[in-house]
């Protein structure tokens, strides 16, 4: 991380339960290098620390909500020096994910008209007109 993104960053990160935390900027790496890598926790390199203290810091920051207030923090920085176009901002990201099967039904034909006729006749017994079996 560069001096310039550090002190956009450093002033959202909170303090230590007694006082500041001397090697916060390493920790903050620590955990950058860790989501970039995709690695799991025990294989943060030693140069940043010991992985379980970094983790605990990740989790304490994680749960006081820091890492959204760091992410609107930034974006509003961003916006309001007019490097970014909110435009291509994506309101709802959410997917609903099928299981692979799902694609697509492969059967034989006889299979599918006995599943249709099935489908029919549950409408059927839905209906208020008509009384279930």
């Amino acid at each position: 991380m560069t001096d310039t993104e550090w002190e956009l960053i450093e002033p959202h990160l909170p303090l230590g339960p007694s006082g500041p935390i001397g090697d916060l900027r390493n920790q903050f790496n620590a955990v950058m290098w860790r989501f970039r890598t995709g690695s799991s926790w025990r294989d943060v390199p030693d140069r940043y620390g010991n992985w379980s203290t970094i983790y605990d810091r990740f989790r304490a920051w994680a749960c006081q909500g820091v890492f959204e207030n760091l992410m609107n923090a930034m974006i509003s920085q961003a916006a309001a020096r007019g490097d970014v176009d909110l435009d291509l901002v994506s309101v709802d990201s959410t997917t609903c994910r099928a299981h692979h099967h799902a694609a697509g039904m492969r059967g034989a034909p006889e299979r599918l008209c006995e599943l249709e006729r099935a489908v029919v006749e549950e409408k059927g017994l839905r209906q208020r007109d008509k009384p279930g079996p």
